[in-house]
């Protein structure tokens, strides 16, 4: 696979192939965008195009801008991978010894793998033109490794090639954002994800998945994201019945409300225009209709006030257990009918 095959992204790989021709590389990348986006596929697919032993020179073009966005189809065949030389075929298979990939161990990216990077960029690179790192879920880097990480981009070494990857870059330091060269990810369209689902997952599945996984496929081939649907109905039936904290990680907790704001847009849109057929839970249509029909619009909105407030709080490290007491307080309020 090549850049070329990133499926739904073209004007992020249209600046990437960009930059192959024009052969502006910077140091340092940032590849931020939502989670099951392609954007892990598309690091690895730059970096086989900067390390592809059969990429040629680019043409002088004195005329051409950096940040313009090419047709995929005009550079794809010369600008890209090629798919096929040692290098390629070494990166694809996870033994090229002058590409790094880093990911958090239990939820962060610690100072040993700072240093694992440090320590790497310290050797020219063993065979391919540029040595690359990638770092997966950057933004769970923890107060040190980050500071330490910082020191790296500062005083990038000679020939290499740095790449953060990111589904929460505000959650990076400013200091480490200002000096990586952005390119953004977006949701895929509908047609995209169903040419990537197809396949990969029952054909019966599809409409569901792609619904519920918000333009976001990578979810959908990767995990069961109707289980992780009802997993969050069931928490919220737990809420409702004052029940203890059942969320089993930070991730969990984090997953759920986003879960909750889809359920509470739902309701939303329910309430606003009746239509079944907008809704994206579209499964539990009827248990949604029954829940709408006790609510007012303003309930409805304010509850997503709470729900969004609480989400943007957990960037600081909420207590879990306070955490799902608070939220299940609110929800019983708004949602559980008093009994005279």
């Amino acid at each position: 696979m090549a850049l070329n095959n990133v499926i739904g992204q073209e004007k992020a790989i249209g600046i990437l192939q960009g930059i192959l021709k024009r052969k502006r590389l910077a140091s340092s990348y940032l590849f931020c965008g939502e989670s099951g986006i392609g954007k892990r596929m598309a690091a690895i697919n730059f970096a086989k195009a900067v390390n592809c032993l059969k990429m040629p020179c680019s043409a002088d073009d004195a005329q051409a801008s950096f940040i313009s966005v090419e047709p995929q189809s005009s550079l794809a065949t010369v600008y890209d991978a090629c798919d096929a030389c040692e290098s390629c075929l070494k990166i694809d298979s996870g033994s090229h010894p002058d590409i790094i990939h880093i990911s958090p161990q239990e939820g962060l990216i610690k100072i040993d793998e700072i240093r694992t990077i440090e320590e790497a960029l310290s050797y020219r690179p063993y065979e391919g033109m540029k040595k690359v790192v990638i770092v997966d879920d950057a933004d769970t880097m923890n107060q040190a490794s980050a500071n330490t990480f910082l020191k790296t981009l500062e005083e990038p070494a000679e020939d290499s090639l740095i790449i953060l990857i990111s589904s929460r870059p505000d959650r990076l330091l400013p200091t480490i954002r200002s000096r990586c060269s952005m390119i953004a990810f977006h949701p895929l369209s509908l047609d995209s994800c169903r040419q990537i689902l197809e396949g990969k997952i029952a054909a019966h599945e599809i409409d569901q998945a792609i619904r519920l996984s918000l333009g976001r496929p990578g979810l959908a081939v990767t995990g069961d994201v109707k289980e992780e649907r009802d997993r969050f109905v069931d928490l919220l039936k737990s809420m409702l019945r004052s029940e203890k904290d059942s969320w089993s990680s930070r991730e969990e907790v984090e997953k759920w409300f986003d879960l909750a704001l889809l359920f509470v847009r739902d309701l939303a849109v329910l309430k606003i225009t009746g239509k079944q057929t907008l809704l994206i839970n579209r499964d539990i249509a009827e248990n949604l209709a029954r829940l709408e029909n006790s609510l007012e619009l303003k309930g409805i909105i304010d509850i997503h006030k709470e729900l969004s407030f609480i989400k943007a709080m957990l960037l600081f490290n909420l207590n879990k257990s306070l955490t799902w007491n608070y939220t299940a307080s609110l929800l019983r309020k708004e949602l559980v009918p008093e009994r005279g």
